[in-house]
């Protein structure tokens, strides 16, 4: 067929230089610290630093020169950068994570200050190892370069030549001058560069140490920084086809092509194609996928030639069209109305190929109108074609679901307490807020009275903002601009289609709205590059969701979605995810509600944040004399780069000038932008139907979490089969349908505190105005005494915290009290090894004691028989008095007090405040309030109560081992025996280590006298619960010296020899108590360590289906080249080794979490059934006091019927046959040694399971 036969000839061996992406771009994940951690350290740095601010304020108040050009001529700009060859510009790695460009000499402080000096001293270490590392690659790289210099000419060296020396003269015309005997040098270098092959990668290397030593000294050319990036080309594509890395590249070349296709630019998207089809190496890349971008991109115009030549270039390359190059190809037919005859043969050569027609629509994802131009060349071949019936839903076959998802027990699923109407307009809510992107919220410091003085700031800045805006629109087309000259034959600029998807003004928003909340302290560019990146992301899958018609579609399926949920509607037999797919198959027409996979690498996210950043600090000034008019009139940066030391990290930071800080402070504003996900949903979540679709109606959501640029886990997800995900769907969307509301009396006496300087002991951060203050110092800092630098450093230490933390509760109140007279809903999704999250990040049940006090189930439930008992035991759990105690004890202590209960609840600050003296202060507070109207009502059984009632694991973690080795002393200790009164493992142990300690003390042994009378629960309480989760030996001893540290009475010189013993007889004990547990825990390091060994990572399957890999790999550093600073981003990625001691230590804990988050599941499943709410904070299950019998019965049953699973050996026989594949004839010696251990399952002991059925302090 003419069609589909290849019968033209490719477009030539054309090289078009150039091409591709920076090889930086395509690296990993960043180890910036996450944004909380960054934002309570950020001014820890070293007291100089001040003194390095001054000076670089006072130079700029004396020059011309704005301070965010320290590193003017470091590199050429990021925004003229080139799609170059992703396998080019791989700049060497670095141990650090930002490696900064300091100041060129002239620019330092006048007198050079401690921290700079360690740094150069690092610095130079650092470039001697560089320099070792290039000596030994030189030599490779001159073999190479030797074999290519027989294929090129004299004439094209002469020509490069000359254009090497224009533009090295150009760039000498911009950068500083140098000596000129260092300037002969360099162009007797370059001479020399041209000569040969060899000679020209010898002075490269000698050249490229500059790179490095501009960290050190000053300033690079630019045209040596240049040649220093092209130093360490490599034309090697990544072997390994399923590597992270190979993916990666793929990844962004898709991404690229995508972005032509959003803009409606097949020519663009077609010759970027032919940059990597035309190059035999670089061709490898190209999967079946990025031709049919590109397909898809001429299909809508329909341009059939056009997809012609390209199924020629795919099979002239040897790949086959896949059902999405057919899809595109019958699209473009059905646009244009293409003859019978050449349909029939497109049809035909499908059948050829093995596909059925059918499967265009079962398994291709459609957007716009996509489907139904299929569909209609199709039927002009076939005139009676109908789409194929949806696949009848396949069912869990889990042994521990078999009742579940049993369809012979039909149940009713409980309603949410509202009808279709409310919950429709709960949706459009939703809908309008998650289409604005962000969220403005009034914050809860508005009540304070507007003073003048804030009034003039509030106008200046709003002039200012003004200003900023359309300088910072001016710079980005400018921006643009430059980089659109660039799209020539010779290639393209990296960012400008990314530059392009949004309207300008929407970058100019992400910009002021990030200058907007930014702390005065600062923020590391790796976080701020990211969040400006991601915005840019979000919003462009919004946008792509709405040119798709993907938005239309969800509302119609969501409309009839919320008839399952409602009070007032008639479907009850379905799951939520059943009923959404059941929906969407009867939806038929429009749309596939998954998009085509367009994920955006990381490394692209972070050059695309670091251009934005930079067009921001370049844009963005302030009038010096605006606070004082007597000053100059002259305008200088609002945003500073400088340098920071966080423990061994030299990180770059922004930090804004004074002056905006001071405006900002001065007009007290008292509005909060979010972005829309950080805000509760208004409605009740999308179902989660797969890992890409579900939680928010727009919003682009991963099932699972993972750190940034790790894309294994999602690979592993999407290999998983369908119904294995089903459990683990389900429980996520029965999480994520418990509907809340706020307490809105326990929040208001929280705000007026947080309103009223606050209060550390009720956990409420006081103002910054409330830090503590350094005592009087000489005003000259260069005169200050050691013990004054230190106690300033202490003090601006102390600020920063406190300004970390009152954000963090000015945050979670603002947006409580913006919900509180809503009813809202907290999608979830999970962490890689299942345990669950709440998606929005402030506010959310997982929090701190205030924000679980102000959260109260919406639906209500009568207490029933027993609901003000639960009330009261919850009450007493809470102040954390009676732990020891059995439950009919706390309750009666419970009626004991009920006159300060009563107190409590009737006047919290005025009376005599016992509920301030409890573990959890503000729930017990909540908890005073719910019993004294429960018990005041008139029948207290029938009074409604919206109050969660929490029931907690007994230190859980060694539940699980505990079951899994059928240990009986150590089931007995952690109360899956049934006891009259709970045990306490913690103080087992103790006492355990008291024995032993009595012994050695008898023996003579010193240190073991000295710990007499201080060996208590206390002291070894961190270490036990941390055992389990594979706390070491040494993290052992820092715990337990932490402890003794507290007692002030223990001799400070025996610290460190009684934490290191002590912490060896707590893990004596622990073996003697627990010994099953401990030979389980040998058994998964050992087979964890030989894995990882083995140069694979450990991956398992939970009991309910979920495949976990540990993300464990040894780091490399990527630098990316900025203009304002060279990142360096921690690249970890499955192309490299594991880190086997992670890996090995790790195993352990993740694998209990792994069990825990399952029998969380199972429960909130089960409960699902009957008719309960739940929800849980991992181990920690809440319902309504009515239903604490039932959730009690039920979450004994579900840990009964997952211990009885073979969890073990299930667990030994995976990994038999991942890693120890029987194929091979003749075994390696580590594999026999693997077999041997995955084989060797430890022995159980002879605990009952049963037995914990009937264990009142299981879960209590």
């Amino acid at each position: 067929m003419a069609l589909l036969r290849l019968r033209a000839a490719l477009l030539g061996p054309a090289r078009l230089r150039g091409a591709g992406i920076s090889w930086s771009v395509l690296r990993n994940y960043s180890s910036a610290s996450a944004k909380e951690k960054a934002g309570r350290n950020a001014v820890c740095e070293r007291t100089e630093l001040l003194e390095v601010l001054k000076a670089r304020v006072k130079q700029l108040q004396a020059s011309n020169v704005p301070e965010v050009t320290v590193n003017k001529v470091e590199l050429a700009p990021l925004g003229n950068g080139k799609y170059e060859d992703p396998l080019q510009k791989v700049v060497a790695p670095s141990p650090t994570e930002e490696q900064p460009a300091p100041k060129g000499r002239d620019e330092g402080p006048a007198q050079p200050s401690s921290w700079v000096e360690k740094l150069k001293k690092e610095m130079y270490i650092r470039q001697l190892k560089v320099e070792r590392k290039l000596s030994i690659a030189a030599s490779q790289q001159a073999l190479e370069g030797q074999a290519k210099a027989k294929a090129k000419t004299k004439a094209k060296t002469k020509a490069k030549t000359k254009t090497k020396a224009k533009a090295k003269t150009k760039a000498k015309a911009k950068a500083k001058p140098k000596s000129k005997v260092k300037a002969k040098a360099k162009a007797k270098e370059s001479q020399e560069s041209q000569k040969s092959p060899k000679a020209k990668v010898a002075a490269a290397w000698r050249q490229s140490p500059s790179l490095y030593r501009v960290y050190a000294h000053g300033k690079p050319r630019v045209a040596a920084a240049k040649e220093g990036a092209k130093v360490q080309i490599t034309h090697r594509v990544p072997e390994d086809k399923d590597s992270s890395q190979f993916k990666i590249l793929q990844q962004t070349i898709q991404a690229n092509l995508e972005c032509f296709l959003f803009l409606q630019q097949p020519e663009e998207a077609e010759r970027f194609l032919l940059l990597y089809h035309s190059s035999p190496a670089k061709r490898r890349l190209l999967n079946v996928n990025a031709y049919n971008i590109v397909m898809r991109s001429w299909a809508r115009k329909g341009r059939l030639q056009h997809i012609n030549r390209l199924l020629s270039m795919l099979e002239s390359v040897g790949l086959r069209p896949n059902l999405d190059s057919y899809a595109a190809v019958l699209e473009c037919m059905g646009r244009n109305q293409s003859s019978t005859k050449t349909i029939w043969r497109c049809v035909q050569q499908l059948k050829n190929d093995g596909f059925h027609v059918d499967e265009l629509f079962q398994k291709c994802l459609f957007e716009e109108d996509e489907k139904e131009k299929v569909l209609r060349a199709i039927r002009i071949v076939q005139p009676n074609y109908q789409l194929p019936p949806p696949p009848n839903p396949e069912i869990c076959k889990s042994s521990l679901l078999q009742d579940f998802y049993s369809k012979e027990k039909m149940v009713s699923y409980p309603k949410l307490d509202f009808s279709v109407q409310e919950l429709q307009e709960c949706f459009q809510q939703q809908l309008e807020m998650e289409l604005d992107n962000t969220v403005t919220i009034e914050s809860v410091e508005s009540s304070k009275p507007l003073t003048p003085q804030a009034i003039k700031a509030r106008k200046l800045l709003a002039t200012l903002r003004s200003q900023w805006h359309d300088s910072i629109l001016r710079a980005l087309q400018k921006s643009k601009h430059s980089m659109s000259k660039l799209k020539t034959v010779s290639g393209y600029n990296i960012l400008y289609p990314y530059l392009c998807l949004l309207p300008d003004e929407e970058y100019v928003s992400i910009m002021l709205q990030i200058l907007n909340t930014l702390s005065p302290q600062g923020e590391s560019l790796a976080v701020l590059a990211r969040e400006l990146g991601s915005k840019v992301y979000n919003r462009y899958i919004t946008q792509r969701k709405l040119r798709s018609r993907q938005l239309e579609k969800v509302q119609h399926v969501y409309e009839d979605y919320i008839h399952l949920l409602a009070k007032n509607s008639q479907p009850d037999e379905y799951l939520p995810r059943e009923y959404w797919e059941k929906l969407v198959a009867e939806a038929g027409f429009g749309p596939s509600l998954n998009l085509k996979d367009c994920g955006w690498p990381y490394m692209l996210l972070m050059r695309l944040g670091m251009h934005m950043l930079e067009l921001l600090v370049q844009a963005v000034k302030v009038p010096r004399n605006i606070l004082n008019p007597r000053l100059e009139s002259k305008l200088i940066p609002v945003l500073y780069h400088i340098y920071s030391f966080r423990s061994s990290w030299q990180v770059g930071l922004i930090k804004p000038h004074p002056i905006f800080s001071q405006l900002v402070s001065d007009a007290a504003e008292t509005l909060l932008t979010f972005n829309s996900s950080a805000i509760p949903m208004l409605c009740p979540p999308v179902p989660w139907t797969s890992p890409h679709f579900g939680a928010f109606v727009l919003n682009d959501t991963k099932l699972m979490r993972f750190v940034d640029g790790a894309i294994q886990h999602q690979l592993l997800l999407e290999q998983c089969p369908p119904v294995n995900l089903h459990p683990v769907l389900d429980a996520l969307n029965q999480l994520g349908n418990c509907a809340w509301k706020i307490n809105q009396p326990v929040l208001d006496i929280i705000i007026s505190i947080f309103n009223d300087k606050g209060n550390e002991k009720l956990d409420i951060p006081p103002p910054i105005s409330e830090a503590p203050r350094p005592s009087a110092a000489p005003s000259n800092s260069s005169t200050w005494t050691k013990s004054q630098k230190h106690e300033l450093l202490l003090c601006k230490k102390k600020a920063a915290e406190m300004h970390s933390l009152r954000m963090d509760a000015l945050y979670k109140l603002s947006i409580a009290n913006y919900v509180r007279d809503k009813v809202f809903w907290f999608p979830h999704n999970m962490d890689f090894r299942g345990r669950t999250y709440p998606c929005p990040p402030y506010f959310n049940h997982l929090g701190n004691d205030v924000t679980r006090a102000i959260l109260l189930f919406a639906e209500g439930r009568p207490l029933g028989p027993k609901g003000l008992d639960w009330l009261k035991i919850h009450l007493i759990n809470l102040t954390g008095l009676k732990k020891k105690n059995a439950l009919q004890e706390r309750l009666e202590y419970a009626n004991e007090i009920m006159e300060e209960i009563l107190d409590s609840a009737d006047h919290p600050l005025t009376g005599r405040k016992w509920w301030m003296n409890t573990d959890e202060p503000w729930q017990a507070l909540a908890c005073c309030m719910e019993i004294a109207k429960a018990s005041r009502s008139p029948d207290p059984a029938a009074y409604i109560s919206h109050f969660p009632v929490h029931q907690d694991g007994s230190c859980n973690g060694l539940q699980h081992y505990a079951a899994l080795g059928r240990d009986l002393i150590g089931a007995i200790s952690v109360n899956l025996m049934p006891c009259s009164i709970p045990q306490d493992v913690y103080s087992a142990v103790a006492q355990q280590v008291e024995e032993f300690r009595k012994k050695d003390a008898e023996q003579g042994v010193k240190i073991a006298q000295v710990l007499q009378g201080f060996v208590s629960r206390k002291v070894v309480k961190q270490t036990v619960m941390t055992v389990v989760y594979g706390v070491t030996r040494y993290g052992g001893r820092l715990q337990m010296e932490k402890r003794l540290k507290e007692i002030d009475e223990f001799p400070e010189e025996y610290l460190w020899e009684a934490s290191h013993y002590l912490v060896k007889q707590v893990f004596n004990s622990i073996k003697e108590m627990f010994s099953a547990t401990r030979d389980i825990q040998h058994w998964l390091t050992e087979s964890a360590k030989l894995i990882a060994q083995s140069g694979r990572t450990v991956e398992w399957v939970t009991p309910l289906g979920l495949p976990i890999v540990q993300p464990y790999y040894r780091s490399r550093s990527t630098v990316l080249n900025c203009s304002m600073q060279h990142l360096s981003v921690k690249n970890s990625n499955s192309s490299q080794k594991p880190d086997t001691v992670k890996q090995k230590n790790a195993f352990p804990p993740n694998f209990i979490h792994s069990l825990d988050s399952t029998h969380m599941m199972l429960t909130a499943l089960h409960c699902l059934r009957q008719g309960l709410t739940f929800v849980s904070v991992h181990d920690c299950y809440w319902t309504h006091a009515l239903t604490v019998d039932i959730m009690n019965q039920i979450c004994r049953q579900q840990f009964v019927a997952l211990h009885s699973e073979k969890i073990l050996q299930d667990l030994s026989e995976f990994m038999l046959e991942k890693y120890c594949s029987p194929s091979r004839e003749t075994r390696a010696l580590w594999q026999k040694k693997l077999m041997e251990q995955l084989s060797s399952v430890p022995k159980t002991g002879e605990f009952n399971l049963k037995k914990v059925m009937d264990s009142t302090y299981f879960f209590s």
